[in-house]
């Protein structure tokens, strides 16, 4: 399981979005860096893969940061998001 969490201007927590392959998590990370670049803000849409009928919208000037990590299934020893200098 691939995380793509979405950090937003004045929100203290981040909007995750789970997809079970690495190359869809990868598509949709590249899906929003492109929209943060364009500058043009728009409207971002995200669907659940297991439930089609949950989505979330969120207008892509609101974005701050965008990151993509693995979550392990395992509570131990799961990489953490973000970068850090402990293995």
């Amino acid at each position: 399981m691939y995380v793509v969490e979405l950090s937003l201007k004045l929100s203290p927590m981040p909007v995750a979005v789970q997809r079970k392959e690495l190359s869809s998590a990868e598509t949709l990370y590249g899906q929003v860096k492109q929209a943060m670049e364009s500058g043009q803000p728009r409207l971002l849409e995200f669907s659940c893969e297991k439930e089609e009928s949950k989505r979330v919208c969120l207008l892509s000037s609101e974005v701050v940061a965008v990151q993509i990590y693995e979550k392990s299934a395992m509570g131990g020893g799961s990489k953490r998001p973000g970068f850090s200098f402990d293995g």
